[in-house]
């Protein structure tokens, strides 16, 4: 599927939308509960936004932000202004304020569309941003915005010919799509047209999509996975992605019988809710024949795969900056992949020996990185390819400059070689079978997001009363990934509900810490650097710890921890 994609530079996804219009045109291409639009509405649409962008003026090489909630204009909006030239920075619908107005900032766009369902959020960006930027809505309510979709409303939908507007290249930035990385605020991953052509082919070999296949897809339109992946596979295909704002385990089985969808693009957290649920009556009723996505558990992998009797599930390991992935076709629970032999030459993948304390990994007495042995975990790393293949392995980086040359690690086996840091921990059997251990540095993940802990410590310190803070995840039974976990320093003026509102109003929901400690002082090292071991060791345990706190979703309230509601959290009785 993806060797076509470099014969013809200037085929882009928009260019192929047109294509696939013209053999599916009455064919749904995507539905949500309120919208559908069959792959020649799609196109039109398409074709209206770029005419759009070229009226107010932007040009190729020219950003816009796109602020809105899943639904079927957010994929026609991007992909009519990529055909345009322009690159649209997918905007993470949960920030506000500052962290926002951050992301807006490092890809300094022209202009920033907003769904009107979201332009609450506009006054409490615009003071941190050039006033320069302009401000477009996506549908009607109470904002004065212009509106976009009226804009474009009158605009010709046949196809945009090359002589009207140039057509992109291949190796031209389509998407800025943002990453927390390891370390820092969310960096702006550059993903170019090609890229989005590989993930989309790759995907749609690897789960065989057709015009009969529908995915269900809960997750964000503005992550590579729900926004690319699980839609761009499905459309080549010829199929219909099914778009939900978000995941509901209640209605999920029910939903997905009504849909009759074939396919299922999960994180693991979705499927451990489902294992989790009564038994429902659908829950056996359903048209799946494959589940694709990442992070489930070997141990919840066997629960989901026998109690709701699915054929296959494709578990895979990539990033959206990443210049590898891996794939578990065989099916082997908890891994996230295997490389076949006769790939490894194109495919250089190595997991090197980690040290905790620099951070890196560790080098030899010649100065170079030392392999894993077999089941033992360390970094794992993607070769950059300087060859004619070099499209396969390649590293587009951030719209940073610094960021980017903080993911290459040079002269890791021989002088002069180059390889691209993942930030993941990882381990690799005799099989060859790769397994997901960790992440490195300041990001966990919790709820299927990554959360940076620089970023949510930037927002605890500036809380009322809030002298000092250190974020860290810990492991909670039964849970996917790490709960967040704040140790703060606090003075006599601290309130602990004015504390939890503070972050309620500047923190998505799966950021904000679980669990909060008040501690009288914060340890540092020999660097003036926070010492997280030992707060990491003692967790989350009241027989370790005092004056320790976690978050009641119920009472919507921080609340005592004792050893009675400990012991509720390990059994999985109460829900964080």
């Amino acid at each position: 599927m993806t060797a076509p994609i470099e014969r013809e530079p200037l085929r882009t996804l928009p260019v192929l939308i047109d294509q696939l219009a013209e053999r599916f045109a009455a064919v749904e291409a995507l539905v949500s509960p309120d919208a559908a639009l069959t792959y020649a509405q799609l196109a039109a649409e398409c074709s209206r936004y770029a005419r759009w962008a070229v009226s107010q003026g932007l040009r190729s090489g020219d950003t816009v932000g796109l602020l809105m909630p899943n639904g079927v204009h957010y994929m026609a909006l991007w992909l009519g202004l990529t055909r345009a030239g322009v690159c649209v920075a997918l905007l993470n619908t949960q920030l506000r304020a500052e962290v926002l107005a951050h992301c807006i900032r490092i890809v300094a766009p022209k202009l920033v569309i907003v769904g009107a369902e979201l332009c609450e959020a506009v006054p409490g960006v615009k003071p941190y941003l050039d006033p320069g930027v302009a401000w477009w809505a996506y549908g009607g309510g109470s904002h004065q915005l212009p509106r976009v979709d009226l804009a474009a409303a009158d605009l010709p939908t046949f196809p945009v010919s090359p002589q009207e507007i140039a057509l992109p290249a291949l190796d031209e930035r389509a998407l800025f799509i943002y990453t927390s990385g390891t370390t820092g605020l969310p960096k702006a991953a550059n993903v170019s047209h090609y890229r989005v052509m590989q993930w989309s082919h790759w995907f749609a070999g690897m789960m065989d999509t057709g015009p009969g296949d529908r995915m269900y897809d809960c997750l964000p339109l503005y992550h590579s996975i729900g926004g690319i992946v699980a839609t761009g596979a499905t459309l080549v295909g010829g199929g219909t992605v099914v778009l939900r704002e978000r995941f509901s385990a209640s209605n999920f089985w029910r939903d997905v019988v009504d849909q009759r969808c074939t396919l299922f693009q999960y994180i693991g957290e979705l499927c451990r809710y489902l294992v989790g649920c009564e038994p429902a009556p659908q829950e056996l009723a359903h048209s799946l024949r494959l589940c694709c996505g990442n992070g489930l558990r070997a141990d919840v992998w066997e629960q989901f795969q026998t109690r709701f009797r699915i054929p296959q599930i494709l578990e895979y390991y990539a990033s959206t900056e990443g210049n590898f992935s891996l794939y578990n076709c065989e099916g082997k629970p908890g891994a996230i992949g295997r490389i076949p032999p006769f790939l490894k030459h194109r495919m250089p993948v190595e997991i090197v020996s980690f040290d905790p304390e620099t951070q890196t990994p560790a080098r030899n007495a010649a100065g170079h990185c030392v392999s894993c042995e077999p089941n033992d975990a360390g970094e794992a790393i993607g070769k950059l390819q300087s060859t004619d293949s070099k499209q396969l392995a390649r590293f587009e980086g951030y719209a940073d400059e610094e960021a980017t040359a903080s993911k290459i690690l040079r002269d890791v086996f021989v002088a002069g070689d180059a390889w691209y840091r993942s930030g993941d921990l990882m381990r690799r059997d005799a099989q060859g079978f790769f397994y997901f251990v960790d992440r490195i540095g300041d990001t966990f993940r919790w709820k299927g997001e990554n959360v940076s802990a620089a970023e949510v410590t930037g927002v605890i310190v500036a809380a009322p009363g809030v002298h000092d803070a250190v974020v860290y995840g810990v492991q909670v039974a039964g849970a996917d990934g790490r709960a967040g976990m704040a140790a703060i320093v606090v003075g006599p003026q601290f309130d602990l509900k004015a504390f939890r509102d503070f972050l309620t109003a500047r923190l998505p929901d799966y950021a904000r810490p679980v669990f909060v400690r008040i501690v009288p002082a914060l340890e540092l090292t020999g660097t003036f650097k926070l010492r997280k071991q030992t707060l990491l060791a003692e967790g989350y345990d009241p027989h370790n710890v005092e004056e320790l706190y976690f978050e009641d979703r119920t009472r919507r309230a921080y609340v005592r921890l004792d050893g009675p509601a400990h012991r509720l959290i390990q059994a999985g009785v109460q829900k964080l």
